[in-house]
């Protein structure tokens, strides 16, 4: 199928996409930002200019056979203020008349739309049980998700499947209603929201882009669904799953008054309660791969093994003069690795890592990853100039390609950036049907004695997180072993 998708660049819309691929679809991102959306979305992705009017879009859609609508700014973004709400309402609501509008004028037209929507549709229900006939709240964000759903669901008089995905609190690696939580309570302060008896309806991000790809070609989903998982959990046993994860206590509680005198009314995503159930899904037969959330935890808290020791032995650079006069110019100090099976044949493997245009794609989201300029064709003597943030900073980084072994391996080389050395060797061997990737990077921290402390304190985990968001996104492209 050709999918055409908002959203694309978003916490969802990431992880949707390398699953798309993987299953064979062609996907159409339609972004504000095209040059953006290469930079995150690699080189399987095309791209189309949402600012080019209904005209435009009805030209996007004409040539696909679905829609995934997940455009809509973050709803925990600061106060429900009269300005604020209308943002959320116009990024959401009117995104989708226009893309609804679109598709009446198209001619042939998509067949089947999903378009997202959230658990908030049921507003604050304490334990009342809630599957998709439930009736709606009466709150702003029951109003915003009804006025959503029902733009949507106009599509299905012209003659489309409609799908509409309530989601629950997503979880994953990159980003979500995670991320602020992690610090407190790494730290050993968190512990449950408010009274913590309020139901946290919960789902692994893998699993939701799971239901919206099986939504694309099985014509049983239709209507409202609720993308959540089916273990149940309030805030209370959240908290307490997410210390035993971490090996930290989590019994502060965060006081309902002090949230509603920061967020207002918006305290109340946090404060709500919706006993959500699955019960379409349920029906419909769906294979969680994360249906307890002991089990999302410890997969998004996870992943690859990474290892960073001293460097026992330096590389051997006789082959490659470019890599000798470097190593003994800048002599590192640390060694990390990481292997990497992946699902699929070793030319398939090479062809995806060695293409400076998916560098994005395996990046998170919060490095603000983008290539200056256009992207080089790779082979020995290439460069790449790029610009990455890390925490409150901005850089820029050069790396050179010193030595090209296709199908095999290639080196890189930081000639400018953070790091007083960065020598990285990627290694591809067959196994089968799979590959095994091997990752060697070789690397001196900056700052002398103050840079080791800063790489045990900041620069280790942030490579782990690096190589664990990557090992995500290849399982998504590729599947898991």
């Amino acid at each position: 199928m050709r999918v055409c998708v908002t959203g694309a660049t978003g916490f969802i819309g990431r992880a949707l996409i390398p699953v798309l691929r993987r299953e064979g679809h062609t996907v159409v991102a339609w972004v504000r930002s095209e040059a953006r959306a290469r930079s995150l979305l690699g080189a399987e992705v095309e791209t189309a200019d949402a600012g080019g009017g209904l005209e435009g879009l009805i030209r996007v859609l004409e040539r696909c056979d679905a829609v995934v609508n997940l455009a809509g700014e973050p709803i925990m973004g600061g106060r429900w203020t009269a300005a604020r709400r209308n943002v959320l309402a116009n990024s959401r609501v009117q995104t989708t008349e226009q893309l609804v509008a679109a598709i009446a004028v198209a001619s042939p037209r998509p067949r089947v739309l999903i378009s997202g929507s959230a658990v908030g549709y049921y507003g604050d229900r304490g334990g009342e049980r809630l599957d998709e006939s439930a009736a709606p709240g009466d709150d702003f964000l029951s109003h915003l998700c009804q006025a959503w759903e029902g733009a949507a669901h106009h599509a299905e008089a012209l003659g489309l499947r409609v799908v509409i995905l309530r989601a629950g609190v997503v979880l994953g690696r990159d980003g979500g209603a995670l991320a602020p939580m992690l610090l407190p309570f790494r730290l050993g302060v968190g512990g449950p929201v408010g009274s913590g008896k309020q139901y946290f309806p919960w789902i692994h991000l893998h699993d939701l882009v799971a239901i919206i790809s099986t939504a694309l070609v099985d014509e049983r989903y239709r209507g409202a669904v609720n993308g959540v998982a089916p273990e149940e959990a309030t805030s209370r046993q959240f908290a307490k799953a997410l210390g035993c994860a971490l090996h930290r206590p989590a019994i502060l509680p965060t006081p309902a008054l002090a949230l509603r005198l920061i967020f207002g009314e918006a305290a109340t995503v946090l404060l709500g309660s919706q006993r959500a159930a699955p019960e379409a899904l349920g029906e419909w037969g769906f294979r969680y791969a994360f249906p307890t959330l002991d089990a999302a935890l410890a997969d998004i808290l996870g992943g690859a093994a990474v290892t960073v020791d001293a460097l026992a032995a330096p590389p051997d650079p006789r082959a490659n003069p470019s890599s000798r006069q470097y190593l003994d110019a800048r002599r590192p100090t640390l060694e990390l690795r990481a292997t990497t099976v992946v699902n699929s044949p070793l030319d398939e493997t090479f062809a995806f890592f060695s293409s400076a245009d998916n560098l994005g794609m395996i990046t998170p989201a919060a490095m603000k990853f983008s290539i200056l300029g256009r992207a080089p064709e790779i082979a020995e003597g290439a460069t790449i100039d790029y610009r990455v943030c890390i925490g409150p900073f901005t850089l820029r980084w050069r790396s050179r390609i010193v030595s090209w072994e296709p199908g095999r391996r290639f080196v890189d080389l930081q000639e400018k950036g953070p790091y007083t050395s960065w020598w990285h060797e990627h290694s591809f061997r067959a196994d089968g049907d799979r590959t095994v990737m091997e990752d060697r990077v070789c690397y001196a921290p900056p700052f002398g004695p103050l840079g080791r402390l800063a790489n045990r304190l900041f620069i280790v985990p942030a490579l782990r997180k690096i190589f664990q968001y990557r090992g995500d996104v290849i399982r998504l492209r590729f599947g898991a072993c």
